[in-house]
């Protein structure tokens, strides 16, 4: 299975017509055909339903679909990560970032480096821990900015500086809008829109006690943006961590107990990482050192 051939793939699964995808790739439409009939015999299954006009993915053609896409993704990383002269460096770094404040630090960061060697390129992808670590271990990414609680026994890391206050979002003509801080009980009989992974979940429920049986969950996410759009349309209030993003129309109200979590900046232990990345992660590891040395 050559990786020129997957990319021929993926451009027909895109266009979902072959002339199009042939037009695309600069080749003709009967070699482009005839890779494509040789890719499913290798594979020994059907990867596309055609039609007079158009082709459609079989089942088994979005499987393949999903795993090109990665492997296309992974070897165009690997070709980035050699990029690199011996007087400058170069290439890429990919930093998996959940929604923390502490984005603000890894910012100012890729900031300095890139001004200490411009021809380096970064790479940002959003997602949670899960996804963010999923992806990490299939190589797609360096490095990940992940927020606690996590499972982190496979990776080196260093505990970034700043930690995330839990509160829930509002509209403004909510009732809750007029406390300064929300309790378990001000939750009950209230729709919550909750973050979805289980570990934070798990979190919430410590915090929760006993009232969270009684909770109604409306829905959950991910990503924030998506939860702040819920909210402004009704749907509930969210549970989140305050980002200080100042959304028009809502509010953050802090919880009571006070909860909090905190962030680390992770990489596969024992991983052979290019000289570029190396020089970043031993550059950002330094100045984190320094800002806990001078707060003691």
């Amino acid at each position: 299975m050559e990786l020129r051939v997957l990319k021929y793939f993926l451009m027909v699964a895109r266009e979902e017509n072959i002339t199009k995808a042939a037009n695309l790739l600069h080749i003709t439409q009967p070699t482009l055909s005839r890779q494509l009939m040789q890719l499913e015999d290798e594979l020994g299954v059907k990867l596309f339903r055609r039609s007079n006009h158009s082709i459609i993915l079989t089942d088994d053609g979005m499987l393949l679909k999903r795993r090109a896409k990665e492997i296309v993704a992974l070897a165009d990383k690997t070709a980035q990560e050699f990029l690199h002269k011996e007087e400058e460096l170069t290439g890429e770094i990919s930093i998996g970032c959940g929604e923390t404040r502490n984005m603000t630090f890894v910012s100012e960061q890729i900031a300095l480096f890139r001004k200490k060697y411009p021809f380096v390129q970064f790479n940002i992808y959003s997602a949670n821990a899960d996804d963010i670590k999923e992806r990490m271990e299939k190589g797609l990414i360096d490095i990940g900015l992940l927020m606690e609680p996590v499972d982190i026994s496979k990776y080196e890391f260093v505990r970034m500086p700043q930690k995330e206050q839990w509160g829930i979002i509002v509209p403004a003509d909510n009732p809750l809008n007029n406390k300064k801080f929300v309790t378990p009980e001000d939750l009950v009989n209230i729709p919550i829109i909750m973050a979805g992974r289980e570990t934070v979940k798990n979190e919430l429920a410590n915090w929760f006690g006993s009232y969270y049986e009684e909770l109604e969950i409306a829905a959950t996410y991910n990503l924030m943006l998506n939860a702040v759009n819920m909210v402004k349309n009704n749907v509930g209030c969210a549970l989140c961590f305050n980002l200080d993003s100042g959304y028009a129309g809502l509010s953050f109200i802090p919880l009571s107990p006070r909860l909090e979590s905190g962030a680390v900046l992770a990489w596969k232990k024992n991983q052979a990482f290019s000289l570029t990345t190396k020089y970043f992660i031993r550059s950002i590891k330094k100045c984190i050192l320094n800002i806990y040395d001078n707060s003691i």
